[in-house]
């Protein structure tokens, strides 16, 4: 049985990246830039590993990939782990009505860990982000620790939180940011088994229900497991990241903006490489 002492990193990868059609391979696999790898060979560094090498940082050494069918050439990428130098491991997404559902599919193997989360196609600042989230949360011992980010106005994020007069999360909006008073959204997390157990019991039941959709007729999101988490009474905390970042690369414009910035790094490498 795992340790709570033991923190578990889960990546969602059960889309089918409509919004970036054509692809020649999954998101998740998507170069963006290059890295220098155990043999000190320049190779591609695909969206996903920039998440991996985060949980590393933190001393995640364990991580499963949720997958839908079909998306094989993730653990034909992957492998075990080795290139990575980490250990992965590939789970079957079940119901397909969204994020909280695909990870729900990791409880059986997370309900006594605590879980490193953060989107495969998000790039984010800074790199020990993951480090002070988990730092934070053996401070609080709060179940939920959100990573938060200060959102531009042009912006588009979904994932926007308003707060109280003390500071503490008050709602964790659904609505978009374009229409939002609050410009400070979240884009990593870190949790406990007490909300594991939460998420599960809530998903559980509104299966039961035949409730696979809010009021609205959307998909549930984790804003919603969240917001209900905080209504409930279960304990939430957060690190803001002011002077951090967070990048979408889920469209094809944010992708190729991406590209760009990854191109200086790639210019670094070869740099350092030619004096060497």
């Amino acid at each position: 049985m795992s340790s709570i002492n033991e923190i578990v990193g889960v990546i969602p990868a059960g889309g089918q990246a409509t919004r970036l059609s054509h692809l020649p391979c999954s998101k998740e696999l998507f170069p963006i830039g290059w890295h220098v790898d155990r043999k000190d060979q320049v190779k591609p560094k695909v969206v996903s590993q920039y998440l991996l090498e985060k949980y590393k940082a933190a001393g995640i050494r364990k991580c499963y990939f949720i997958l839908r069918k079909g998306k094989w050439d993730i653990p034909q990428y992957y492998g075990d782990g080795d290139i990575i130098n980490m250990d992965i491991a590939y789970l079957m997404m079940n119901l397909p009505h969204g994020h909280p559902f695909t990870l729900d599919q990791a409880f059986p193997f997370t309900r006594n860990s605590l879980v490193a989360f953060g989107y495969p196609d998000i790039l984010f600042a800074p790199d020990d982000g993951f480090v002070q989230l988990v730092k934070k949360q053996k401070e609080t011992k709060a179940d939920v620790v959100l990573g938060i980010f200060p959102i531009k106005l042009d912006q588009r994020w979904t994932d926007i939180l308003a707060f109280d007069d003390s500071g503490k999360i008050k709602t964790i909006s659904l609505a978009d940011a374009s229409t939002a008073t609050q410009r400070i959204g979240w884009s990593i997390a870190v949790w406990t088994p007490l909300f594991s157990g939460f998420m599960h019991e809530f998903l559980a039941s509104v299966v039961n229900d035949n409730r696979l959709t809010d009021a609205d007729g959307k998909e549930y999101t984790l804003n919603h497991i969240f917001q209900a988490a905080l209504d409930s009474g279960i304990s939430m905390d957060y690190v803001l990241f002011e002077s951090g970042f967070v990048h979408d690369v889920g469209t094809p414009g944010d992708l190729f903006t991406a590209l760009l910035n990854e191109s200086d790094a790639a210019k670094s490498i070869m740099d350092q490489r030619k004096k060497g």
